[in-house]
């Protein structure tokens, strides 16, 4: 199957362009003060290679913006996210496809967190303000099955492919498991009964990613893809609180050291590739070589 790649992180790319940027509006912020920035960033991507961006929709959430933000603006910020990268994709001069990025509402690596009666009005206003500009769903750094049970359940009258991703424990060794504990194997053969077109793991050690794309492929049919977008910073804590801060970016994940990685993730069957947190264009740009080994 051959390769589809993904963007890389949105938040720290911000940052780096020079984006307005703080806590605890993070991604969000370069939404409400400053989008030609969120506009930047996407071409950067596509010119790096990707064939699939992101909407930066991840921080659009009360956790980050507030409350009452989000009950005021967070539709229009939604929609405005969904926009800006539509209109990349559609003057990329190549097919580039748009993900719906729908995140964790109540916060990323945290699965005692997760609350489904909190997140499901959240959820639903960023469906229905993204749909118009999306080319699949990519419900992504989910750390139990039943964040994603409850988004299959509200994308289903989209009809839009869904993609999965689930963030995985950091410890290396042993058979990989989503941070709430539940198995890859679980979490795979879930992903078939709800119909998901992909399932792909994101923001966690690339160290762990090949054993979970291994486990995920024994559990799924041959049409469900499989993908991986690691991060580049060191293993998060049990009491991680998602973007409490920049963390230190790893010196080996080079655009060469993520790349090697990378091809053992395509080698153990991932056929989606990109990147999450601290991985920037030009890691991207790397994994083209990937294509050559297709």
């Amino acid at each position: 199957m051959s390769l589809t790649l993904l963007d890389g992180g949105t938040g720290r790319e911000l940052a780096r362009i020079g984006a307005p940027f703080r806590q605890p509006e993070w991604s969000a912020l370069a939404l409400i003060d400053a989008p030609e920035y969120v506009t930047r960033v996407h071409q950067g991507y596509v010119a790096a290679g990707a064939d699939v961006i992101t909407t930066n929709s991840y921080a659009v959430v009360p956790f980050h913006i507030g409350e009452d933000r989000f009950a005021a603006d967070g539709a229009a910020l939604a929609a405005l996210a969904g926009r800006l990268a539509r209109d990349v994709a559609d003057g990329a001069g190549r097919e580039v496809a748009v993900a719906g990025s729908l995140p964790p509402v109540c916060g990323s690596y945290r699965p005692d967190l997760v609350d489904l009666t909190r997140a499901r009005p959240v959820l639903q206003v960023l469906v229905a303000a993204l749909l118009p500009y999306v080319s699949h769903w990519q419900a992504e750094t989910l750390s139990s099955i039943a964040e994603a049970e409850l988004v299959a359940e509200l994308i289903a009258p989209t009809a839009l492919p869904l993609w999965l991703s689930f963030t995985l424990e950091d410890e290396v060794g042993g058979a990989p498991t989503l941070r709430s504990g539940e198995s890859v194997a679980e979490a795979a053969r879930m992903a078939a009964k709800l119909g998901a077109a992909a399932l792909l793991f994101n923001c966690s050690q690339p160290e762990v990613m090949a054993a979970a794309v291994a486990a995920a492929r024994a559990q799924l049919p041959a049409d469900i893809r499989i993908g991986v977008y690691a991060n580049a910073f060191p293993p998060q804590t049990a009491e991680a609180e998602a973007n409490s801060g920049l963390d230190p970016i790893r010196e080996d994940l080079t655009p060469e050291g993520y790349a090697t990685f990378a091809a053992a993730w395509a080698k153990a069957g991932a056929s989606i590739i990109g990147g999450c947190c601290g991985i920037g264009p030009e890691h991207i740009a790397a994994l083209r070589c990937l294509r050559l080994e297709d």
